[in-house]
């Protein structure tokens, strides 16, 4: 293969990615145990693999990219393992086009060489990753709920109550425990209907439901204790709301590989619409019936 200036370049930037990925995995295999360990170190020698084979075209010793590895370490930290390799894969996946171009330029044995590669990446891994078994993605649709309720509960209810009442800490005392209480009644609301699914977790759905809502009502109702300006309070509170929503589409979105797009704007939508609409009825009940605080 005669490898012009621009294909070398391709190479190493794939080169890079390989080897990058061999550090993650192995990295990320040295804190789990039994069978995730036996994943990782399986999928960090793939890469590794991958690696080398590239470097017989290249005939170049390539670096890691060690803010990649740690960012998405941080990252993986903080959502969880699964996480972390379908945020890795992701990029990988990203790189495929441009394999497919540098294959078509390639002679039939080289051709081969670089769609074993590409068969790697598109099943065996995918495959591997599959068998992580990690408990909070078992869980997610009962984080999800948790979150997804307090967004759009707690965030109509503090429009409706921050232009009816005008006062910060009433508004935080009020509003705290609707929170409360709305966490009790989603935690076991959820418990009961996962019983009722027969299913043998419903203890731990109900803890991540109730957890991940009382959560998110604590980061609502924190500017409320902060600021006396019940409006600045609000403000506040809004831009909270687009924080979480726009971390949990996030998480959402690459784990369970769905459009991130879609999921932020939904999400925005009813929690922002709920508000909105809130408020609209909490002045209208403030004139109507000549509410004074």
């Amino acid at each position: 293969m005669e490898i012009s200036k621009e294909d070398l370049n391709l190479l190493i930037q794939f080169q890079r990615n390989e080897i990058t990925e061999h550090i993650f995995y192995k990295i990320l295999s040295k804190r789990e145990k039994g069978e995730n360990r036996g994943i990782l170190e399986k999928i960090s020698s793939d890469e590794l693999s991958h690696y080398n084979i590239i470097k017989n075209f290249t005939n170049l010793e390539v670096k890691e990219n060690k803010f990649s590895i740690f960012k998405n370490l941080i990252l993986t930290y903080i959502f969880g393992l699964t996480f972390g390799i379908k945020l890795m894969e992701n990029g990988e996946s990203k790189a495929q086009k441009s394999y497919e171009s540098l294959i078509n330029k390639l002679d039939e044995k080289e051709k081969e060489i670089f769609k074993n590669i590409l068969l790697d990446e598109n099943k065996h891994e995918k495959e591997l990753i599959r068998l992580i078994d990690e408990e909070k993605v078992n869980f997610i649709g009962s984080i999800v709920l948790g979150i997804n309720d307090a967004l759009i509960e707690l965030t109509g209810a503090l429009a409706g109550l921050t232009f009816t009442l005008k006062n910060s800490s009433l508004i935080f005392v009020v509003g705290f425990i609707t929170g409360f209480a709305a966490t009790l009644s989603m935690a076991s609301s959820e418990y009961l209907s996962k019983k009722a699914e027969k299913d043998k977790n419903a203890g731990k759905a109900s803890l991540y439901t109730g957890i991940t809502y009382i959560v998110t009502v604590i980061l609502l109702m924190f500017p409320y204790l902060i600021f006396k300006n019940y409006t600045v309070a609000f403000i506040i509170t809004l831009i909270m709301a687009i924080i979480v929503i726009l971390i949990t589409s996030y998480f959402v979105s690459t784990v369970k590989e769905l459009s991130f797009k879609n999921r932020f704007i939904e999400m925005a939508f009813l929690s922002l619409g709920i508000a909105f609409v809130s408020y609209i009825f909490g002045y209208l009940l403030r004139v109507l019936f000549n509410v004074e605080v």
